[in-house]
């Protein structure tokens, strides 16, 4: 099944993504992967914020469920693990080293930031330093591009189990709603 592409974000998704983060969103210009229940999970960001600070973060999740569960991921040692893996594992360490190329390749499709040319995210392409990004970037890509946000997407429980992952303040008045 083909992946879907990148969607231009709607005033009803960057409003979402406000929700998610808490903050006004910087820099969106696609919803990369959406949860089952259609509200963003990760999003495209520019390689430059608009107030010009560079943002090597191409792909950046949103959802706080998924981040949440990543952030369990990253307290139970496994990126330590990954990491260590990296150093063991030539093979791991070549398909890894091709995720960043990925990675840097899709961040110059929006444009160069001399900043940060051939900085990808997420510690790439030695180590691991950062499970969010490595997760967002296999689901914005689709699975066989980065193997170890593979293998984290896979360790994660289905986030978008419970309901709408969007923190959306209750309506007053309305019950069960």
């Amino acid at each position: 099944m083909p992946r879907p592409e990148p969607q231009a974000p709607t005033p009803e998704d960057l409003e979402a993504i406000h929700r998610q983060l808490g903050r006004v969103p910087r820099g969106v210009v696609a919803i990369a992967h959406r949860c089952p229940c259609g509200c963003p999970t990760v999003v495209r960001t520019e390689p430059r914020l608009p107030d010009g600070t560079p943002f090597p973060t191409s792909f950046y999740a949103t959802c706080p469920r998924l981040t949440g569960a990543i952030s369990t991921l990253e307290s139970e040692g496994m990126m330590r693990e990954m990491t260590e893996r990296l150093a063991r594992d030539p093979e791991l360490a070549r398909k890894y080293a091709e995720a960043h190329q990925d990675y840097l390749a899709r961040r110059a499709q929006l444009g160069s930031v001399p900043e940060i040319e051939g900085i990808s995210a997420g510690g790439m392409p030695t180590r691991v330093k950062c499970l969010h990004v490595l997760v967002a970037h296999s689901l914005a890509v689709g699975p066989g591009i980065n193997p170890l946000g593979d293998e984290a997407l896979a360790a994660l429980p289905q986030w978008w189990h419970d309901g709408c992952c969007d923190p959306e303040p209750e309506d007053e008045g309305e019950e069960g709603v």
